[in-house]
């Protein structure tokens, strides 16, 4: 990377606050790792004293952002992070190309239908029975597609990664290492004393465009299909349980469980940790904030917090109260002796 201030700033569509056009900057690093030939960025209030301590040589800000430290040169831009992600992506190396071809450690029953000139199968890769993949799809070293198995185009598997039988993965599919989709939902009956598990005989379907996260699962259906939306964007270390349904665009962050036959409307955002109870229904554009529990339907849009989740301004004036408890007990302490002693 070489750039001009000057350039930069055609680049990310913003304009200089301050600093020497012709600047030339070499690199790009965080506001504490920056050096004099690097740009960084600035999005995050919380950030702010390491802005007001970075040795970067340009940054980009919000539009209308004005706290800038003497000396380091600034571009304004509408959003800074999407701003240096473009950056980033403009003067880093592509990814690596998808490789077409079965490697010989690949297991691939003769029954399946893929084109091996157009789809990359890694080594000891297994592909059984009746699975279809489409052109463009790289299955990484050591995924197992069960029987009947159906991937659309240009989807990325990465290593380890297993898919049961007959579930559904639409295009554009990435899905990290250690990925499970389709295993049984976790269903008893408790009978003559002891758990009798319940057959799950239904699948999963992933639209296009869903990402997921290293080591996240999603359970298959008893009957019918769990169901991942178009856009959603699944964190590590996830827990989709049978039946559950998430609309298009949702977001869930890592360690987050939601239970089995749960709708989840689109464009959720379910934070870190957080879970959701069986059965419910939860509205579109709600946000469920980090370690909140859900416990009955969302009906309408917003934030909410807290177990049981309630909307998360009242929940924030209930922990002003509960943090107040000790004086206000103090107090009642004090009022109770003077009780006491007739000087109420």
């Amino acid at each position: 990377m070489e750039i001009t201030l000057e350039q930069l700033a055609v680049l990310t569509q913003g304009t200089i606050l301050q600093g020497d056009p012709q600047l030339v900057l070499k690199g790009f690093a965080g506001l504490r790792e920056s050096g004099a030939e690097d740009l960084s960025f600035f999005a995050n209030e919380r950030y702010i004293n390491d802005l007001r301590r970075t040795k970067a040589g340009a940054v980009l800000v919000a539009a209308g952002f004005s706290e800038l430290p003497d000396g380091i040169a600034a571009i304004a831009c509408a959003s800074a992070s999407a701003a240096f992600a473009e950056v980033v992506k403009r003067f880093t190396p592509p990814p690596r190309a998808m490789r077409p071809g079965v490697h010989p450690a690949a297991v691939v029953h003769p029954g399946a239908k893929l084109n091996p000139e157009r789809v990359c199968i890694g080594p000891c890769a297994v592909i059984e029975e009746g699975v279809v993949i489409g052109d463009g799809t790289e299955i990484g070293p050591g995924c197992v597609i069960g029987e009947g198995a159906r991937i659309g185009r240009d989807c990325l598997l990465h290593a380890h990664v297993t898919i049961y039988r007959h579930c559904v993965l639409g295009d554009r599919v990435r899905l990290h290492s250690g990925v499970v989709i389709g295993a049984d939902g976790f269903g008893y009956e408790f009978q003559a004393g002891a758990h009798q598990k319940i057959d799950q005989v239904g699948i999963v379907q992933i639209d296009n465009d869903v990402e997921i996260g290293a080591n996240t699962t999603v359970d298959r259906a008893r009957f019918g299909r769990t169901w991942i939306g178009e856009g959603c964007k699944i964190d590590n270390q996830v827990q989709i349980a049978h039946n559950c349904v998430l609309g298009r665009h949702v977001i869930v962050v890592a360690q987050a469980g939601i239970a089995g036959s749960t709708r989840i409307g689109d464009y959720c955002i379910i934070a870190a940790q957080a879970g959701v109870a069986g059965h419910l229904d939860v509205a579109p554009q709600v946000t469920v904030t980090a370690q909140a529990g859900v416990t009955r339907d969302i009906k309408e849009k917003g934030a909410y917090s807290g177990t049981p989740a309630q909307p998360t301004k009242v929940y924030q004036k209930q922990q002003v109260h509960v943090r107040n408890l000790p004086e206000l007990s103090e107090r009642l302490r004090r009022l109770e002796q003077g009780s006491a002693g007739g000087e109420w």
